[in-house]
């Protein structure tokens, strides 16, 4: 049977057509695998666990919980637009919060799973970044402020976001090779699989003289 692997959907009450589409992956192909793996992003923003009651999140959250009722073990990386999930969020959707990178066995194959976007290290404004937010005073401090306030920033930093992705080079926001190499040796030359950048292809490495698959 097929483990299944999907990342940056951005789900949004703006986006009705990809939404459909995972409605529909969710009652069909997916309740018919024993794994679905989320590599982040599943949102467009998540602004905390208190934001489930939202209508749009509502629902994507009920439709996971009746996937996972179905018997498929659903289990969730934080991406860097949803990193907020916490414990609320994992009990409601019936899913299981994952670290990054995780490491499995996938059919005979040692594999790690990753988001991706510390693998982006060129990127080195929004290594900063990334180092500040996921920082747990950050999200102490952030998590305390009211829950329009956080949408208004969170808001915010998407447009900022948006302007700063039109002036960098686009290889800027991709992998780097060294990074990937690395993560590769440190794992003993598994198969990497990741999300974040929006380029669906597979690739080769050859690192230390062994053939790795990305």
């Amino acid at each position: 049977m097929a483990v299944l692997f999907i990342s940056d959907l951005h789900l949004s009450s703006s986006r009705p057509g990809i939404n459909q589409v995972f409605f529909q992956f969710l009652r069909g192909r997916a309740v018919q695998a024993p794994d679905l793996y989320i590599l982040g992003d599943l949102f467009e923003y998540w602004a905390g666990d208190d934001d489930i009651g939202d209508p749009f999140n509502a629902k994507v959250v009920a439709a996971l919980a009746e996937c996972a009722r179905g018997g498929t073990r659903i289990l969730v990386m934080h991406g860097n637009r949803d990193f907020l999930f916490g414990p609320a969020f994992a009990q409601a959707s019936g899913a299981q919060l994952v670290g990054d990178p995780v490491v499995l066995d996938l059919f005979g194959k040692k594999t790690v799973l990753t988001h991706g976007d510390a693998l982006c290290t060129d990127d080195r404004e929004y290594q900063a970044f990334r180092a500040e937010v996921r920082s747990e005073s950050w999200k102490r401090a952030f998590l305390a402020q009211p829950l329009p306030e956080r949408k208004r920033r969170i808001e915010a930093l998407r447009a900022r976001s948006e302007i700063e992705k039109k002036r960098k080079p686009a290889e800027i926001m991709d992998v780097n090779t060294g990074a990937v190499e690395s993560l590769l040796r440190a794992h003993d030359y598994p198969r990497l699989i990741h999300g974040h950048t929006h380029r669906p292809a597979r690739h080769e490495h050859r690192v230390d003289g062994r053939v790795c698959e990305r």
